[in-house]
């Protein structure tokens, strides 16, 4: 299974796309504005279409009710989910209202908690949540790394090859310890043994690896 693309109606876009042929692609509500820069068609187009102010035409649509309890982004990503992808990159979901963005990292805790692996672009950086798991980056990683606690505590918690490393430690959600760690030059690993944490770092999801 390929990854699914989903493309937010925000900021953190990419200036080209290359679509594998088991990838997805879906359009978030006005995001289908996003992809026509890129000269993409969606797959699926998911949402109430009120920020788009027309029901686009599109191979697939779902549309919703304007009064949900999903946001648009949360509903395309349960649409891959249901699709059979457990790997999701998230695009234009940053940027504008702050409370969108954090409805954004809520939904990538959604997506970890459920299995998956999701990773929002916000603009020059890169988030990731893990749930009882890891992140394992490569020697071109460069720049800061930040690890917050996204449950009360995030145990066993290993940095390994960063500036400041850690071994089998505690972060707390209310205190910052993990801000603003860096990349060495070496391979790195970030480990949560016990809980859900927030990764953010410089870059992209190429410097990751298996």
């Amino acid at each position: 299974m390929g990854i699914c693309y989903i493309f937010g109606a925000g900021e953190g876009n990419p200036s080209s796309l290359l679509k594998e042929e088991d990838d997805l692609v879906i359009a978030a509500d006005a995001g289908i504005k996003s992809l026509e820069k890129l000269r993409i068609k969606p797959d699926i187009a998911v949402g109430d279409f009120d920020s788009l102010g027309f029901v686009p035409d599109c191979n697939r649509l779902i549309k919703h009710p304007v009064k949900k309890n999903d946001t648009d982004m949360m509903l395309a990503v349960k649409t891959g989910f249901e699709c059979g992808f457990t790997k999701f990159v998230l695009y234009g979901g940053a940027g504008g209202r702050p409370d969108h963005t954090f409805a954004n990292i809520q939904t990538l805790t959604y997506i970890s908690k459920c299995g998956g692996q999701g990773f929002l672009d916000l603009c020059g950086f890169t988030a990731a949540v893990i749930t009882d798991g890891e992140l394992s980056f490569s020697e071109s990683a460069r720049g800061t790394v930040s690890v917050f606690a996204l449950s009360k505590t995030a145990r066993n918690v290993d940095l390994i090859g960063l500036l400041y490393p850690l071994k089998n430690a505690v972060l707390e959600s209310g205190f910052p310890l993990g801000v603003s760690n860096e990349f060495t030059g070496k391979s790195a690993l970030i480990k949560i043994g016990r809980g859900t944490a927030l990764v953010i770092w410089q870059g992209g999801t190429e410097i990751l690896t298996v």
